[in-house]
């Protein structure tokens, strides 16, 4: 016997939609952006760089998730903190609030 499941046989609709914006909307989306630091130990090791970050922001505006793509671990530490307080205007799909994913980049010199 071999059993084949088409779709949602149960009536239920899940909504996984999540609204990918770039960086450039997120930033003018962005409503509260504490900038990140410079930690102590980048600044004495005299480190700079380039830090990309993968953003999850609820239906609320809220960052609900940070995630590294790329960069030095020291500089990372200091971006991830401060985007995570990060605030955005909600946005919107078909009028209605809706998660969004974004990647946000930061340059550390010194």
């Amino acid at each position: 016997m071999t059993l084949l499941v088409l779709g949602n046989t149960c009536g239920l609709v899940l909504n996984a939609a999540v609204l990918a914006v770039s960086e450039g909307q997120a930033k003018k989306a962005a409503i509260k952006k504490p900038p990140p630091t410079l930690s102590s130990m980048a600044r004495q090791l005299n480190i700079s760089g380039h830090v990309e970050l993968a953003v999850e922001i609820d239906e609320q505006g809220s960052v609900t998730d940070v995630k590294t793509v790329s960069g030095n671990p020291i500089l990372v530490a200091g971006a991830v903190a401060a985007v995570k307080e990060w605030k955005f205007t909600p946005f919107e799909e078909n009028g209605a609030p809706t998660k969004a994913t974004t990647t946000l980049s930061f340059d550390f010199k010194q």
